[in-house]
């Protein structure tokens, strides 16, 4: 129960990570003006499509760790479902922000950016989704090679 406790949390704390670090990564490199639509905080589609590869990356990453630690499928399984459950409750309890920010002024940074940035409601509802599935594929538990999810072999 330990193992399978650990090895979700691990692979959320990886999701997590990686995200943060990926997506503050990439607002440097496009700037406000390629994150954000002309004159407001709504999110680019430009934006929308690097956080979709980034967080279909993570989640990847998070469901290798998952099956890693727990050391069969049942890890990557829930933690999909933490995932879907976390990012539909996110997803219905968001919005207001974009009323206390006002008007975008030309450049902001990446914590601002963050807190103010306003995504389509379609958009939050897909990224758990998108998250759910790169958690299956990496733990093996979706895709080829599942029926032959073999434990980590070493050579001697």
């Amino acid at each position: 129960m330990g193992r399978l406790i650990g090895g979700v949390l691990l692979g959320y704390v990886t999701i997590a990570f990686v995200v943060f670090a990926a997506l503050s990564l990439a607002y440097v490199a496009v700037g406000t003006d390629g994150a954000f639509r002309p004159g407001v905080f709504d999110v680019s589609p430009l934006w929308m499509a690097i956080s979709i590869v980034v967080g279909f990356g993570a989640a990847f990453l998070g469901g290798v760790i998952a099956r890693r630690i727990v050391r069969d499928g049942l890890g990557p399984k829930i933690l999909a479902g933490v995932i879907v459950f976390l990012g539909v409750v996110m997803a219905l309890t968001a919005g207001g922000a974009a009323e206390v920010a006002g008007v975008r002024t030309e450049s902001i940074g990446t914590f601002e950016a963050m807190q103010f940035a306003q995504t389509p409601f379609w958009m939050m509802l897909l990224n758990p989704v998108i998250g759910a599935i790169g958690v299956l594929l990496g733990g093996g538990v979706l895709g080829p090679g599942r029926a032959k999810a073999a434990p980590d072999v070493v050579a001697t």
